[in-house]
């Protein structure tokens, strides 16, 4: 198991940026597929964008474009960079680790806000 632990989010005006990052214990992390999932509020967590083994990433329509999922594997960390920012990226984000079937761990998530 891996435990993962999400920080960045946090206030910010339509049209900002923000920086998401999770960090993982063990020595699995190089080893696993990662993910960001966000949730907003009476809706249900959708996949926002993962990255392979070996730095392959695909993206929710959604945020194609605007965010851009990346890992650091000596660091044991996994990034979301996100920007121009939407009311409706307001949610809060969750990194998982993933495999064929989906996520099997997930962090505590943080939330993100964004004003209009």
């Amino acid at each position: 198991q891996v435990q993962l632990v999400e920080s960045g989010g946090g206030l910010v005006q339509a049209g900002g940026s923000l920086r998401l990052s999770c960090a993982a214990s063990g020595s699995t992390f190089s080893s696993n597929a990662m993910a960001w999932y966000r949730q907003a509020l009476g809706k249900q967590r959708d996949l926002v964008a993962s990255i392979t083994t070996s730095g392959r990433a695909n993206y929710a329509g959604a945020v194609k474009a605007r965010f851009t999922i990346s890992r650091d594997n000596p660091k044991n960390t996994l990034y979301l960079q996100m920007n121009s920012l939407k009311p409706e990226d307001t949610a809060v984000y969750y990194c998982a680790a993933i495999n064929p079937s989906g996520p099997w761990d997930w962090g505590q998530g943080t939330q993100v806000i964004v004003s209009s």
